[in-house]
Protein backbone atom coordinates (compact mmCIF):
# COMPACT_ATOMS: atom_id res chain seq x y z
CA UNK A 1 0.00 0.00 0.00
CA UNK A 2 1.11 3.45 -0.83
CA UNK A 3 0.86 6.85 1.59
CA UNK A 4 0.76 10.02 0.43
CA UNK A 5 1.17 13.06 2.52
CA UNK A 6 -0.58 15.81 1.63
CA UNK A 7 -3.34 18.67 2.33
CA UNK A 8 -6.64 19.77 0.68
CA UNK A 9 -6.14 22.00 -2.67
CA UNK A 10 -2.40 21.06 -2.53
CA UNK A 11 -0.50 19.70 -5.13
CA UNK A 12 -1.01 16.12 -3.51
CA UNK A 13 -4.15 16.17 -4.97
CA UNK A 14 -2.76 15.45 -8.76
CA UNK A 15 -0.98 12.18 -7.10
CA UNK A 16 -4.73 11.26 -5.94
CA UNK A 17 -5.65 11.35 -8.96
CA UNK A 18 -3.21 9.17 -10.53
CA UNK A 19 -3.18 6.44 -7.70
CA UNK A 20 -6.99 6.10 -8.54
CA UNK A 21 -6.03 5.46 -12.44
CA UNK A 22 -3.37 3.51 -11.58
CA UNK A 23 -6.07 1.03 -9.08
CA UNK A 24 -3.29 1.59 -6.38
CA UNK A 25 -4.51 1.01 -2.73
CA UNK A 26 -3.50 4.18 -0.30
CA UNK A 27 -3.55 6.08 2.32
CA UNK A 28 -3.88 9.96 3.07
CA UNK A 29 -1.95 11.47 5.67
CA UNK A 30 -2.74 14.69 6.46
CA UNK A 31 0.66 17.01 6.62
CA UNK A 32 2.53 20.24 5.23
CA UNK A 33 4.81 22.97 6.48
CA UNK A 34 1.95 25.18 7.09
CA UNK A 35 -0.43 22.92 9.32
CA UNK A 36 0.62 21.44 12.16
CA UNK A 37 -0.65 18.24 12.98
CA UNK A 38 0.48 14.14 14.10
CA UNK A 39 1.92 14.05 10.13
CA UNK A 40 3.94 16.79 10.23
CA UNK A 41 6.78 15.27 12.14
CA UNK A 42 6.79 12.21 9.90
CA UNK A 43 6.39 13.99 6.92
CA UNK A 44 9.86 16.03 8.08
CA UNK A 45 11.51 12.96 8.50
CA UNK A 46 10.88 11.38 5.45
CA UNK A 47 11.35 14.56 3.91
CA UNK A 48 13.00 17.70 5.18
CA UNK A 49 11.93 20.26 3.09
CA UNK A 50 8.15 19.22 4.37
CA UNK A 51 7.12 19.30 0.61
CA UNK A 52 3.85 17.66 -0.28
CA UNK A 53 3.21 15.50 -2.19
CA UNK A 54 5.58 13.04 -0.28
CA UNK A 55 4.77 9.29 -1.52
CA UNK A 56 5.63 6.57 0.61
CA UNK A 57 5.85 3.30 -1.84
CA UNK A 58 5.97 -0.06 -0.84
CA UNK A 59 8.81 -1.30 0.37
CA UNK A 60 9.45 2.09 1.89
CA UNK A 61 10.80 3.19 -0.85
CA UNK A 62 10.04 7.91 -0.81
CA UNK A 63 9.33 9.48 -3.35
CA UNK A 64 8.86 13.36 -3.99
CA UNK A 65 8.61 15.92 -6.53
CA UNK A 66 5.12 15.44 -8.78
CA UNK A 67 6.76 15.06 -11.99
CA UNK A 68 9.21 12.02 -10.67
CA UNK A 69 6.12 10.60 -8.81
CA UNK A 70 3.57 10.41 -11.79
CA UNK A 71 6.93 9.27 -13.86
CA UNK A 72 7.63 6.33 -11.07
CA UNK A 73 3.51 5.44 -11.32
CA UNK A 74 3.58 5.54 -14.77
CA UNK A 75 6.21 2.93 -15.24
CA UNK A 76 4.88 0.82 -12.33
CA UNK A 77 1.38 0.55 -13.65
CA UNK A 78 1.87 0.91 -17.64
CA UNK A 79 -2.07 -0.05 -17.85
CA UNK A 80 -3.03 3.17 -16.01
CA UNK A 81 -2.31 5.64 -19.36
CA UNK A 82 -0.13 8.17 -17.64
CA UNK A 83 2.49 8.00 -20.31
CA UNK A 84 1.84 6.98 -23.61
CA UNK A 85 3.40 3.89 -24.71
CA UNK A 86 4.37 5.58 -28.31
CA UNK A 87 8.03 6.97 -27.66
CA UNK A 88 7.38 10.53 -29.62
CA UNK A 89 4.13 10.80 -27.34
CA UNK A 90 5.88 10.04 -24.21
CA UNK A 91 8.96 12.28 -24.84
CA UNK A 92 6.58 15.16 -25.02
CA UNK A 93 5.23 14.33 -22.16
CA UNK A 94 7.84 13.84 -19.80
CA UNK A 95 8.63 17.54 -21.18
CA UNK A 96 5.15 18.77 -20.29
CA UNK A 97 5.53 17.46 -17.07
CA UNK A 98 8.97 19.19 -16.31
CA UNK A 99 7.53 22.20 -17.91
CA UNK A 100 4.85 22.52 -15.67
CA UNK A 101 7.41 22.02 -12.35
CA UNK A 102 9.75 24.11 -12.97
CA UNK A 103 8.08 26.97 -14.41
CA UNK A 104 4.10 26.89 -13.36
CA UNK A 105 4.66 25.32 -10.17
CA UNK A 106 8.30 26.90 -9.29
CA UNK A 107 6.36 30.43 -9.81
CA UNK A 108 3.46 29.81 -7.48
CA UNK A 109 5.83 29.26 -4.32
CA UNK A 110 7.11 33.27 -5.38
CA UNK A 111 3.33 34.20 -5.08
CA UNK A 112 2.22 32.51 -2.01
CA UNK A 113 5.04 33.40 -0.03
CA UNK A 114 7.16 36.46 -0.90
CA UNK A 115 8.44 37.05 2.17
CA UNK A 116 10.75 33.88 2.09
CA UNK A 117 12.47 35.58 -0.93
CA UNK A 118 12.23 39.08 0.09
CA UNK A 119 13.21 38.55 3.47
CA UNK A 120 13.19 42.17 5.65
CA UNK A 121 11.04 43.88 2.70
CA UNK A 122 8.16 46.09 3.41
CA UNK A 123 4.61 45.15 2.25
CA UNK A 124 4.84 47.58 -1.13
CA UNK A 125 7.92 45.57 -2.24
CA UNK A 126 6.43 42.23 -1.23
CA UNK A 127 3.04 43.17 -3.14
CA UNK A 128 5.27 43.85 -6.48
CA UNK A 129 7.30 40.72 -6.17
CA UNK A 130 3.85 38.82 -6.04
CA UNK A 131 1.74 40.89 -8.81
CA UNK A 132 5.03 40.39 -11.34
CA UNK A 133 5.29 36.62 -10.66
CA UNK A 134 1.47 36.58 -11.15
CA UNK A 135 1.76 38.16 -14.15
CA UNK A 136 4.57 35.96 -15.20
CA UNK A 137 2.88 32.55 -14.42
CA UNK A 138 0.20 33.67 -16.56
CA UNK A 139 2.53 34.13 -19.85
CA UNK A 140 3.94 30.69 -18.70
CA UNK A 141 0.60 28.86 -18.99
CA UNK A 142 -0.33 30.92 -22.20
CA UNK A 143 3.68 29.33 -23.84
CA UNK A 144 2.21 25.89 -21.97
CA UNK A 145 -0.76 26.12 -24.10
CA UNK A 146 0.35 27.17 -27.67
CA UNK A 147 3.16 24.52 -27.21
CA UNK A 148 1.50 21.40 -25.29
CA UNK A 149 -1.91 22.02 -26.38
CA UNK A 150 -1.40 19.49 -29.67
CA UNK A 151 -2.52 15.76 -30.01
CA UNK A 152 0.87 14.28 -29.73
CA UNK A 153 1.09 15.67 -25.55
CA UNK A 154 -2.16 16.34 -24.54
CA UNK A 155 -5.36 13.80 -24.58
CA UNK A 156 -8.39 15.44 -22.14
CA UNK A 157 -10.47 12.40 -23.56
CA UNK A 158 -8.35 10.08 -21.79
CA UNK A 159 -6.24 11.93 -18.88
CA UNK A 160 -2.83 11.37 -17.80
CA UNK A 161 0.17 12.52 -15.98
CA UNK A 162 0.57 15.90 -17.93
CA UNK A 163 -3.53 16.69 -18.05
CA UNK A 164 -3.57 15.60 -14.28
CA UNK A 165 -0.72 18.31 -13.07
CA UNK A 166 -2.08 20.79 -15.31
CA UNK A 167 -5.83 20.53 -14.25
CA UNK A 168 -4.57 20.77 -10.52
CA UNK A 169 -1.54 23.08 -11.06
CA UNK A 170 -4.01 25.11 -12.93
CA UNK A 171 -6.36 25.88 -10.03
CA UNK A 172 -3.95 28.35 -8.38
CA UNK A 173 -2.83 31.87 -8.79
CA UNK A 174 -5.95 33.31 -11.10
CA UNK A 175 -4.86 30.80 -13.79
CA UNK A 176 -7.68 29.37 -14.72
CA UNK A 177 -9.69 32.68 -15.11
CA UNK A 178 -6.97 34.18 -17.00
CA UNK A 179 -6.89 31.45 -19.65
CA UNK A 180 -10.77 31.56 -19.94
CA UNK A 181 -9.82 34.69 -21.68
CA UNK A 182 -6.25 34.27 -23.29
CA UNK A 183 -6.86 30.47 -24.24
CA UNK A 184 -10.77 29.91 -24.70
CA UNK A 185 -10.07 26.50 -26.66
CA UNK A 186 -6.69 25.14 -23.94
CA UNK A 187 -9.20 26.27 -20.96
CA UNK A 188 -12.43 24.45 -22.40
CA UNK A 189 -10.00 21.40 -22.89
CA UNK A 190 -8.99 21.75 -19.18
CA UNK A 191 -12.03 21.55 -18.21
CA UNK A 192 -12.98 18.29 -20.05
CA UNK A 193 -10.00 17.13 -17.99
CA UNK A 194 -11.87 18.03 -14.93
CA UNK A 195 -14.91 16.39 -15.60
CA UNK A 196 -12.97 12.47 -15.53
CA UNK A 197 -14.46 10.71 -13.28
CA UNK A 198 -11.76 10.04 -11.42
CA UNK A 199 -10.52 13.27 -11.64
CA UNK A 200 -13.74 14.97 -10.51
CA UNK A 201 -13.68 13.01 -7.52
CA UNK A 202 -11.03 14.74 -6.38
CA UNK A 203 -11.40 17.91 -7.16
CA UNK A 204 -14.46 18.00 -5.29
CA UNK A 205 -12.94 16.21 -2.30
CA UNK A 206 -10.26 18.93 -1.93
CA UNK A 207 -13.18 21.76 -2.52
CA UNK A 208 -12.47 22.95 -6.62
Amino acid sequence: MYTLFGSERSGSAAIEMALGLCGADFRRVAASSWNEGVGQDELKRLNPLMQVPTLVAPGNAVLTESAAILTHLALEFPQSGLLSGDSLERAQQLRALAYITTNCYATIGLIDYPERWLPGADQQQLDRLVAGATGKLHSQWEVFSDVFHNPVAWHPEAPGAVEILASVVSQWSGAREHLRVCRPEWYASLEEVDRHPRIALVLERHGW
